[in-house]
């Protein structure tokens, strides 16, 4: 795969299913990175709160019971993607899902002279991810993710980073749920490889080992991916 110009902001994009690590590798890229992480559920939320114009097609959409779509969530990522604090990169988090949002994301980012640097699949196994799932559990306070078996926070029921003490799990963290959305994952999600793999920036990682072992896995694909 040729690398870009070092002046062109990078696309990353996570692809993976629930429990993968995604959320936990993409703020690791950010902090070493300064890389800007884009979750669509997050840039709708800012979006209609900030009241873009966008966000106010989104909070329309919304506010009458019904799904946002693709063509809102493209406007509201292109809105964010425009913004300064943007310059070195981004990656996307649950986003693009689909081929065809997959399609247009590839026209939006042509319309700027942009294209996806790297689409990165964190291999996993799915009894595996069954388990990581179940077990999650997030600091009320400033986000920060954790698991009861494979990332406790350091001091029992003291977040590092922010040292807050309430925690909270989601209600759909359970073995059922957690099967059912990895189906729904290889269904709908898991075709975006062959679609990045046509298109030459397709990148493949084991997810299975250790938070720093990914997290050094990597950094060497986008250290490699970013050469000029």
């Amino acid at each position: 795969m040729q690398g870009r110009a070092k002046t062109t902001p990078a696309v990353l994009i996570l692809l993976g299913p629930p429990g993968a690590g995604k959320g936990t590798q993409a703020r690791m890229l950010e902090e070493r990175y300064g890389l800007i992480q884009l979750s669509t559920g997050d840039l709708l939320r800012a979006a209609v709160a900030a009241g873009t114009p966008a966000g106010k097609a989104a909070k329309a959409v919304m506010e009458a019971g019904q799904l946002v779509s693709d063509d809102i969530v493209l406007a509201v990522l292109k809105e964010r993607m425009a913004a300064p604090d943007v310059k070195a990169g981004v990656i996307l988090d649950g986003f693009p899902r689909t081929d065809g949002q997959a399609d247009a994301l590839d026209g939006l980012l042509a319309a700027s002279g942009q294209q996806v640097t790297a689409a990165i699949s964190l291999e996993v196994d799915d009894e595996a991810m069954v388990a990581r799932v179940s077990g999650r559990n997030t600091c009320t306070g400033c986000g920060e993710g954790y698991h009861d078996e494979f990332k406790r926070p350091a001091t029992a029921g003291v977040c590092d980073k922010c040292g807050g003490t309430e925690f909270k799990r989601r209600a759909d963290d359970n073995a059922e749920t957690a099967r059912e959305r990895l189906k729904a994952y290889h269904d709908q999600t898991a075709p975006l490889i062959a679609h990045y793999a046509k298109a030459g920036v397709l990148e493949t990682i084991d997810a299975m080992g250790s938070i720093d072992e990914i997290a050094s896995g990597l950094d060497q694909i986008v250290a490699r991916v970013s050469a000029p």
